[in-house]
């Protein structure tokens, strides 16, 4: 299966072409499928991610979600060898914005996971990926970038939670980490209290 790109999908006024952001670079990944008939489109995951761990500004994590990674190129990588992942969106540390997977389909992000009395969370979620590791804080651009994003995606779809990979894969996952700012995240958005974690797992420790 070939995902359509925005070239290739109808175009349409204002901030989407189809599932396409406008104002994120694409670059296609095949790692992706279609969603469950009837699937809603109602939360957003947030991710941390750095290659090689900790290291940020290549173009590792982008050769990863197009599986062009070179596994020799770093010792690091014989851990990874042959994983094919993929996420909408990733938000580099200066706020720039990329996406890999039409968000009308279904990305491969989230693996084991559950959710809002929902499994496999992949099949009706968007997303996002920091360029970070978890634990760490983010940058102000990064944020800028995540709101303007969620904003915009929460527009087009349904959305009514916003977690991270934490929350959706418990004891499994611990990104994006305690270095995220939840409550700044919130406040962008306007509060909607509904849509994120409870404080006690959502709240930033020191």
């Amino acid at each position: 299966m070939v995902q359509p790109t925005p070239s290739e999908a109808d175009p349409r006024s204002g901030l989407w072409n189809a599932g396409w952001y406008r104002f994120a670079r694409a670059l296609p990944s095949p790692n992706f499928g279609p969603r469950p008939t009837q699937a809603e489109i109602d939360l957003i995951v947030l991710h941390s991610i750095s290659l090689p761990p900790g290291e940020y500004g290549g173009d590792e994590v982008l050769r990863l979600f197009t599986n062009a990674l070179d596994w020799t190129a770093h010792p690091y990588f014989a851990q990874i060898a042959g994983l094919q992942v993929s996420a909408h969106f990733f938000i580099r540390r200066d706020g720039q914005l990329w996406q890999f997977v039409n968000c009308d389909a279904r990305a491969w992000h989230a693996g084991v996971s559950s959710y809002r009395g929902r499994d496999n969370c992949n099949d009706d979620s968007i997303g996002i990926e920091l360029e970070g590791i978890e634990g760490d804080e983010f940058e102000a651009a990064q944020y800028e970038t995540l709101s303007c994003l969620c904003a915009a995606i929460a527009q087009r779809y349904p959305i009514q939670h916003v977690a991270g990979h934490e929350h959706i894969a418990p004891g499994r996952k611990r990104d994006p980490g305690a270095g995220f700012d939840w409550p700044l995240l919130q406040r962008a958005l306007g509060g909607l209290p509904r849509c994120f974690p409870p404080p006690s797992a959502a709240a930033k420790t020191a």
